[in-house]
């Protein structure tokens, strides 16, 4: 069964790429900034468990909150339903396919038979519009091939693997709920609330004491590595291309704050822009920085990148606090 009218959403991330193609299901049509934007999704986190190889850095919010607060601001209606039983999960699958509803699945991209790059992230998303007898047919982001497909067996064991990030086969759907959304107001929500958050961090992994944080640690890492060119030039991967900490999600918090100074002509908008367009090249100038680690193994450019980020925390309070005051004037 292959869902024929789905308009698939070409996209750099994978959770507004899944949900971004379940929203043109319900008409609705956003770039790949406002939906982030929207999903108030910008923020940062340094994780690192004993379970885990290296340390993870994130730059967003936490998995399925992007999601929610979407539907939330967009007041549209998100369905989720998870169980520990795959034949269950992929009966859920299955009723949605065949009545035409393509569904949202989080899953450990590890096992997706397309991947090139095989490491365990299970906070991966895509979109699914059909099955047949031996595959599983997804959206996937631009890097990842866009329209791809992989093995019945290889979706089951993605999307029911452990770990951190891992959800019991996580599988949403969008509703419309019968109610128009004002964007110029779902827009000044967003940004107060995704403002508001970051500078209130609950403890000091998260946000811009997140960044102040990783500025420390990534030297204890680097000196305490025992693969310290697979450690750092995987995690420079993840935060260029995977968004993850690095520059990605910083460009799309930009391009939101462009597009919203142009809807709502408010000067603060435009600042907070033009704090952004510098926060996302250094996060590039951050990555590039842990691939010359990794395939130097000099600890100068580890140095370097410290200090960047130093700077970048500070930057991005600066520029939240922007976007907090002006909400509030």
């Amino acid at each position: 069964m292959i869902i024929q009218d789905v308009k698939l959403f070409n996209g750099q991330h994978c959770e507004t790429t899944a949900t971004g193609t379940l929203l043109k299901q319900v008409g609705v049509e956003l770039s790949e900034p406002m939906l982030f934007g929207l999903g108030e999704g910008l923020s940062f986190i340094f994780w690192h468990m004993k379970i885990m190889n290296f340390p993870f850095l994130g730059g967003r919010i936490k998995p399925d909150a992007l999601t929610e607060n979407i539907c939330q601001n967009l007041n549209l209606k998100l369905e989720v339903e998870e169980t520990t039983s795959k034949k269950k999960a992929w009966e859920m699958v299955q009723t949605y396919i065949d009545q035409g509803t393509a569904v949202g699945l989080k899953l450990d991209s590890y096992h997706l038979e397309y991947f090139t790059n095989k490491i365990h992230f299970a906070g991966h998303y895509v979109a699914m519009f059909g099955y047949d007898d031996q595959y599983a047919y997804l959206v996937d982001t631009v890097q990842q091939g866009g329209t791809v497909k992989t093995s019945l067996q290889s979706l089951a064991l993605a999307r029911s693997e452990k770990g951190p990030m891992s959800s019991n086969n996580r599988t949403y759907v969008i509703r419309s709920n019968g109610q128009s959304y004002d964007l110029a107001k779902a827009v000044k929500t967003a940004v107060s609330r995704n403002a508001s958050e970051y500078l209130n961090p609950p403890i000091k992994n998260f946000s811009y004491k997140g960044i102040l944080k990783t500025s420390i640690e990534i030297k204890k890492w680097f000196k305490n590595s025992q693969d310290v060119k697979g450690d750092f030039q995987t995690t420079a991967t993840l935060m260029e291309k995977a968004g993850t900490g690095g520059a990605l999600f910083r460009n799309l918090y930009r391009d939101f704050l462009k597009e919203s100074y142009e809807l709502l002509r408010l000067e603060y908008l435009k600042q907070a822009h033009d704090e952004f367009i510098a926060i996302a090249d250094q996060w590039t100038q951050v990555s590039k920085l842990f691939c010359q680690a990794g395939e130097t193994q000099k600890v100068r450019y580890i140095n370097e990148a410290s200090d960047i980020l130093q700077k970048l925390s500070e930057q991005e309070r600066k520029a939240m606090t922007l976007l907090q005051q002006g909400e509030a004037s």
